[in-house]
């Protein structure tokens, strides 16, 4: 028995004083003074001295492990082996997270317009929202489509909406994107398509995005994405655009000759693409920037041979 007391580790609080037969003693002093367990000395001795404070009537083996009181407000509750006494909480509740995100403004949808006059296609990829949410959702992206070229700022208030109702479906977050991209809001744009591009990791839209950093004022990072590898993935149609993009961005920089040799390309002898006008209509204005006049003037004829729908003005700057 004194074995097992002394190899337990030595206590900062007072221990109980107790008797021979290992019993704590009585606190009440006993009739003889031969028989009691006490000193004779008047002065108490520090065994005999109670504990105060808010744990002095409970046992040791009650207090918490690391000391301090349990009674005290906003204390955990805690056994002994540390678990919760009330149990395993229960997990939350799922919460449609829709509910949970602030409202934003939502421009009126026409009554006539439904969101069956949407590509089939793009009405399947709206097919993993509810019914309801589907439909509004529809129908902020036809009024997009409706308003893209007569009233760009609606279309992009409809696009911001559309975002709103399916985050978390790139071609809502990639038409939500075009939208603020004609609309003048650069940031917003980038911010959209790159979310498009991380969920779906298609790059068609990555000429627009290098775009967006010029629009911002930063030709260097529109220069980092035209020279990425994933360039390499886009159609010929991207693939021109970029190229475009790339010129602008060193015009931006003041490097003029640099921006005629980025379209410098075979491409600019092709007569039946639809980029075709774009590309001779870049260079040749990339020309006229150097101060290759006469150089210029040739290619805006050129261009102009092309465009028969007039899209440019290169036929009066030939």
């Amino acid at each position: 028995m004194e074995e097992r007391r002394n190899s337990r580790p030595p206590s900062d609080r007072p221990s109980t004083p107790r008797s021979s037969s290992g019993r704590p003693s009585s606190s009440r002093p006993s009739s003889s003074s031969s028989s009691s367990s006490r000193p004779s000395s008047s002065r108490p001795s520090s065994g005999d001295i109670k504990p105060t404070g808010p744990n002095s009537e409970r046992r040791r083996e009650d207090l918490p492990a690391r000391g301090g009181s349990t009674s005290r407000p906003g204390a955990p509750r805690q056994t002994r082996d540390g678990s919760d006494p009330r149990g395993t909480r229960p997990a939350p509740m799922d919460r449609d997270q829709s509910r949970l995100r602030p409202r934003i403004f939502e421009p009126d949808i026409p009554e006539e317009i439904t969101g069956e006059e949407l590509d089939k296609s793009l009405r399947a990829e709206l097919l993993s929202l509810s019914p309801e949410n589907a439909k509004v959702v529809s129908r902020h992206l036809e009024c997009l489509a409706l308003y893209a070229d007569s009233d760009p700022l609606l279309a992009h208030k409809h696009g911001v909406a559309a975002a709103h109702h399916a985050g978390r479906l790139a071609v809502v977050r990639e038409s939500a994107g075009l939208a603020a991209y004609r609309a003048g809001f650069y940031e917003i744009a980038l911010k959209e398509l790159r979310a498009a591009n991380r969920i779906s990791g298609d790059v068609t839209m990555w000429p627009v995005m290098a775009d967006c950093e010029r629009g911002l004022g930063n030709p260097l990072k529109a220069l980092a994405l035209a020279g990425s590898p994933e360039v390499k993935r886009l159609a010929k149609p991207e693939e021109i655009e970029m190229r475009i993009v790339a010129a602008g961005a060193r015009r931006d920089l003041g490097e003029l000759d640099a921006a005629v040799v980025t379209l410098t390309c075979k491409d600019l002898s092709n007569e039946s693409e639809d980029w075709a006008v774009r590309l001779r209509y870049a260079y040749a204005d990339a020309l006229e920037a150097a101060g290759r006049a006469k150089e210029a003037r040739e290619w805006f004829g050129k261009c102009a041979a092309l465009d028969i729908d007039e899209m440019t003005d290169a036929s009066e700057r030939k």
